[in-house]
């Protein structure tokens, strides 16, 4: 992987982290996801305008990419109620990897080599130790809601490599993806909202909300982007360090704690991530 490619990948864990500290510092977080979601879909719909439209095998994986996106959006926001950005953070994106390669070795009978096993340790040890914090609290209510976010991160990685494969077009795929996600959060909006008022509100939080959805779009696109041009499993490993950054992200702008063992935990679970990502 070339160094600018690498430093692309960097940049984009840094926007990674960078939306979902927004979101944790919201105070209406199902508002703030959701226009970040219509904010993400209306540029996809500017993006989309110069693009093929996926081809129809396409668009069943759309479909079901969508749907585990909205899951996905609304377990942040449940994982955020209750623990840290730099706890929540990194349980969320170094589960993911780490259930992807156990559905590997459950599913398709892959057989973890030695790095996948140094992998899958480093990564269920960084977990535990991220959640030695909450050993007198309601555990269940912080590590729980991460764990399942990051199933949800695992599926839809599943579903849009192979959807984006059959789609022509990978940045189509990716456009109507981010399209359609947006109107489909707009009900269960409604549905889930606990704060009065319309989605529309001329306030900095909802500006601030909107930029975030075009930050989480950008980040995307260079990820599809640089896979699209390098090998996907250093790709995806260099993205983890996102889980550093998040964790520093939190102690800087929410006032969150960094003790040592924190920031070790985090490094932990990024490289176990990246060792199960090296694999591919």
């Amino acid at each position: 992987m070339s160094p600018w490619v690498t430093g692309l990948v960097l940049f984009s864990a840094v926007l990674h982290a960078s939306w979902n500290a927004l979101l944790k510092g919201g105070s209406d977080r199902l508002h703030s996801v959701t226009v970040m979601a219509v904010a993400a879909s209306l540029v996809s719909a500017v993006w989309a305008a110069f693009l093929p439209a996926p081809l129809a095998e396409s668009w069943s994986y759309i479909g079901l990419s969508v749907a585990l996106h909205v899951a996905y959006n609304l377990l942040l926001v449940a994982a955020y109620r209750h623990g840290d950005l730099g706890v929540t953070y990194p349980v969320a994106r170094g589960s993911s990897p780490l259930l992807v390669a156990a559905g590997a070795a459950i599913l398709a009978g892959e057989r973890p080599d030695a790095l996948a096993l140094v992998g899958i340790a480093l990564v269920c040890g960084g977990i535990l130790g991220l959640a030695r914090e909450h050993r007198r609290g309601p555990r269940s209510r912080v590590i729980a809601p991460a764990v399942l976010t990051g199933v949800t991160i695992a599926a839809y990685t599943v579903v849009d490599g192979l959807g984006s494969r059959v789609s022509g077009d990978a940045g189509a795929y990716a456009a109507w993806l981010f399209l359609a996600t947006g109107p489909a959060m707009l009900p269960v909006w409604a549905w889930q909202r606990r704060v009065p008022g319309g989605l529309v509100r001329l306030d900095a939080g909802t500006l601030r909300s909107a930029a975030g959805g075009v930050v989480s779009l950008a980040a995307y696109a260079i990820v599809i982007w640089a896979a699209s041009i390098s090998p996907m499993g250093p790709v995806s490993a260099l993205r983890e360090s996102s889980v550093v950054v998040a964790a520093v992200l939190g102690w800087l702008f929410l006032g969150e704690p960094l003790k040592w063992w924190r920031l070790v935990a985090c490094l932990v679970v990024a490289t176990g991530a990246a060792c199960l990502g090296l694999r591919g």
